[in-house]
């Protein structure tokens, strides 16, 4: 499908709704990460956590991060039927998870490697990618892709492969408690099938 046939009036109105959902559950994960920053606790005992070193792993936790995200933005772009579907099904995500935080205010694990200075950790920063704890971002947010992608097998095992490379450098770098990362995949399972119930138009397209 080429741009030309996608861009019916519909699918334009689709496409604003999805950006706004969007531009919303940012602005919620934004202040999301604040409060509970402002309202942690004390951290907790973690099995996986206690026995695994610290090891700094900001290359893959940051730059890969925003790699994946540049590279879903371009491969939405570039596949357009699944453009509204993505776009709205990372909202719901992105809402949710954010909800979770706001709820959820466990203090930070010793030894945990925070981000530095560099431009790229300024933007991962700023985007508001380091608050909040359960349930792990850089785990669901891949696997929910592999979902969306479903049909285009190369994308499908790319994005798996980032979940559990993102979950692996999150509990090596103590920048996520061992639950985060396990509920991670179920939980992004559980928003993708309200993504399908909620946009089973934007869903249909990705099928076509």
């Amino acid at each position: 499908m080429n741009y030309r046939d996608f861009f019916t009036r519909e699918r334009v109105r689709s496409l604003t709704v999805g950006l706004l959902l969007l531009g919303l559950s940012m602005i919620f994960q934004y202040y999301s990460g604040i409060y509970s920053m402002d309202h942690s606790s004390r951290f907790v005992g973690d099995l996986f956590l206690s026995n695994l070193p610290v090891v700094n792993m900001d290359m893959v936790i940051i730059n890969g991060a925003l790699f994946m995200i540049l590279l879903s933005v371009v491969l939405v772009i570039a596949k357009p039927k699944y453009l509204l579907f993505a776009i709205k099904a990372a909202a719901l995500f992105i809402a949710i998870r954010s909800f979770f935080v706001v709820i959820t205010h466990l203090g930070v694990y010793p030894g945990q490697i925070v981000p530095g200075h560099s431009l790229t950790d300024r933007v991962y920063v700023g985007l508001g990618l380091e608050a909040g704890y359960f349930f792990s971002g850089h785990t669901g947010l891949p696997f929910l892709m592999a979902l969306v992608f479903w049909n285009r097998r190369f994308w499908r095992y790319l994005y798996f492969i980032l979940s559990a490379v993102f979950g692996v450098s999150v509990l090596l770098a103590h920048v996520h408690y061992s639950i985060d990362v396990f509920a991670a995949p179920f939980m992004a399972y559980g928003i993708f099938k309200m993504a399908q119930y909620l946009f089973p138009k934007d869903y249909e397209l990705t099928e076509s």
